[in-house]
Formats: structure tokens, sequence, C-alpha cells
């Protein structure tokens, strides 16, 4: 996906329209509690501010379903993006209407302006499904669009987080901004190189890790990589679909029951196809669910009455072999119940043998939710070659979707 990149054209003296991922943690004293989000953005704003432009920012908070609710305002955001700017970030209190359109139009080279959380209209989530059979809703939606792409010279995409949604400031901006430039900025071009490479062109030996808690949300990354790949290693509570799929008896472990015979499905697949299917081999269960509950390590069949919460050490000491010169890696989901204790250890291995491999000269690409909080939390982001911002979106592009988002946008 050869697109182009802010870098491409000459952005002096012009409104740039931004969409950002700005969907921040806050605390219950709405102070940001991580600020990644808006730091992943700053090259592509201060390139823009840098070359003669203005920018013009527009994000969702939250999920305040089309009402205006204080607790997922942007403004929080407005201050902390002006202290890293080092200048000030003005903050419209909407994004559309004759208020936004004068701030806009006082704008000057090298202003910064965010606008108020998108998501306080519903037009903004108005599915495109839902807009093509229902007149009335398409254009509510094209309104809203059309108020928005009016601020802008240009657009710039630099949201991966949202990039698998059809949402107005996604699509139907851009799309109504149709002959002006319409391009990436530099974190989705980050996302699509490393993500792009890993899935088209990957250095070989290629592992993927996946974990979490369904097989459901992770079969079609499974039945798209599995002719890419040369092993796929299983963990997390989705392993035991595929243990009661081999005959095993999981206990009361979470299982997918109406995905049982897919799991079978699979594990002809891979080995029709000559890729390695890794499973657990042992497992750390528990009486009950809950932090430090009673719990042992069990190789075979799971007691009637205890449940899987974790891989155990031989399982550990198997997937860690397994990445073992490996030149790609891909992974996406925990391999326990990493928020509680005792439950943390899998994970926490998989995030450091992942680094290792990082390290040996592995391409290393962690895919966002859950397992980029593991890799965040232990300190390793800098030992790794790629941090998705993107969960549900990086897991979309794994499985081979195409972001129609990104595709209006002009090609190099």
């Amino acid at each position: 996906m050869a697109k182009k990149t802010i870098a491409d054209i000459d952005v002096k003296g012009k409104k740039v329209l931004m969409r950002v991922d700005f969907n921040v943690p806050l605390d219950e004293d709405r102070k940001i509690t991580s600020d990644a989000r808006i730091v992943a953005a700053l090259p592509t704003i201060q390139m823009i501010l840098d070359n003669g432009g203005s920018v013009i920012l527009m994000s969702h908070l939250g999920r305040p379903k089309g009402q205006r609710k204080a607790e997922f305002s942007l403004e929080p955001v407005a201050k902390r993006l002006g202290e890293l700017l080092g200048q000030e970030v003005i903050f419209a209190t909407d994004c559309i209407g004759r208020k936004v359109n004068q701030k806009v139009t006082a704008l000057k080279p090298g202003d910064c302006l965010l606008l108020e959380n998108v998501r306080f209209h519903q037009e903004e989530e108005i599915k495109d499904k839902k807009a093509a059979e229902d007149e009335s809703l398409r254009k509510m939606k094209d309104e809203f669009a059309r108020q928005i792409a009016m601020l802008g010279d240009v657009y710039v995409d630099d949201a991966f987080g949202t990039a698998h949604r059809d949402n107005a400031s996604m699509y139907t901006v851009p799309a109504m901004m149709e002959g002006k430039d319409r391009v990436i900025g530099f974190l989705i071009e980050k996302e699509l190189k490393f993500l792009g490479d890993a899935l088209n062109n990957p250095q070989k030996p290629f592992a993927a890790i996946l974990g979490g808690a369904k097989i459901s949300d992770k079969l079609n990354v499974i039945e798209n990589l599995i002719s890419k790949v040369d092993r796929i290693i299983i963990g997390g509570a989705m392993a035991y679909t595929f243990f009661k799929a081999q005959g095993r008896k999981i206990g009361k472990s979470l299982c997918e029951d109406d995905f049982i015979e897919k799991a079978k499905e699979l594990l002809e697949t891979t080995k029709a196809k000559g890729c390695e299917l890794v499973l657990p081999v042992d497992d750390v269960i528990a009486s009950e669910f809950k932090a430090n509950a009673e719990n042992k390590v069990e190789a075979g069949d799971i007691p009637d009455g205890w449940q899987g919460l974790d891989i155990g050490p031989e399982s550990i000491k198997l997937f860690v072999e397994k990445l073992k010169g490996a030149k790609t890696v891909v992974w996406n989901g925990p391999m326990g119940v990493f928020e509680m204790e005792p439950f943390d250890k899998g994970t926490k291995a998989v995030a450091n043998a992942v680094a290792d491999a990082t390290d040996a000269g592995a391409i290393s690409i962690i895919g966002g939710g859950d397992s980029a909080s593991a890799i965040k939390k232990m300190g390793l982001t800098h030992r790794v070659s790629h941090v998705s911002t993107g969960g549900g979106a990086s897991l979309e592009f794994m499985e081979g979707k195409k972001f129609k988002c990104l595709e209006i946008l002009d090609d190099k």
C-alpha cells in the first residue's frame, strides 16, 4: 500500500486537517495516565508546523455515544499536547459550527488547533452499511462530514488505531475532499511498513505468537498466516478450545464450543501445509479466577473444578526455544491472565523472549492491545522493533483485510 505521506506534499500556507488517535487513558481526575498516543503523532504535527502549515487536529476519546459528556472532553489532551510542542494549542469546544469556523479562519502558519471529540456527534459513528440502507442517516453523516471537510486544504490520516472503522472523520471526510491532497502521516507509514513487510515479505524463519481469550477473535488471522509463517505459537485461553478439539479434558477453563470443529480443521490444515502449530504442554491451573488463587501446574487433562489461567513452566521453555533463530516475530495476545499474579509469568517470559529474539537480529512486531501493554509495563519497548498503536486494526491487517479509509488516499 504505497501511499503519499505528508513529506510528499507542500503544506506551506495551508490548513491541514489531520485525523489522530488521541484516545488516551484518563484517571478519575481527568488526568492523562499515558500520553503515548499523543507522542506518537508529534513527528507529523511538528513537520506541518515547521514547514509553514497550520494544523487542525480531530480525534475521538472514549465512547460518549453521540452525547456531550465532560469526562470525554479532549481539553486535557490540548493542554498536554501544548506542553509537548512547546506552544499554545488552541482548543475548540466543538468540531463543527460557526465558532469552529471562526477559529479555523483565524489560524496562522505554525498554529495548532484541536477540535473537540468527534464522537460527541452521533453522525461520526453511523455505519456506512446503515447509511446506505437509510437515506436520512446518509444525509446526516454526509452533512456532518461536509462541515469538517470544509475546514482543511489538505487531509492527513495518522490514526492507525481506528483505520479499520468507517467513521465519518476517517472515511467520509476524506471522500469529500477529492481533488485536494489526501495523505498519510508518519505513524501510519511506519505501521504499514512493519506490518506490511512482515506479512508480504518476511525474513524467515517467521514465528507468530497468538494469545488471548477467544479463538474466534484470531480465527481469520490464523487462516491468513498459515501460508506465510513457519510456526504459530498458541497461548492464552484460546488454547483450551484446541485442547478440547484434541479430546482433552479442560475442567472449567474458558472454551468456545462453537469453534471446536474449526479448531480441528486448523490442526489438520497447519499440518498439511507444513506450518508448525505449537500448543502449551502444561498449564498453571487454579481453583478460582482471582489473584493469588490456589494453583498448581498440570501437564495433562485439567481436573473438574479447575481452570487454566496461564501457560506452565515447560510451555515457557518450549515457546522460548521455538522463538530462537526466528528472523521475523509477530505477537498479538497474552499467554494468560497477565493482569493477575501469579498468572502473569507466561506473558512476561514471552515478552522477554521476543526482546531477546530482537537483540539477536529479528524484526519483532507487537500487535497492540494487551501485548503492547505488557511490553510497555515491562519496559521492553526499546528492545522490540515496532509496537503497533492499534490492537483491533493490527488484527484486521493481519487477517488480510483492506482498510477503505486508507485506500481512498493518494497513491505515490
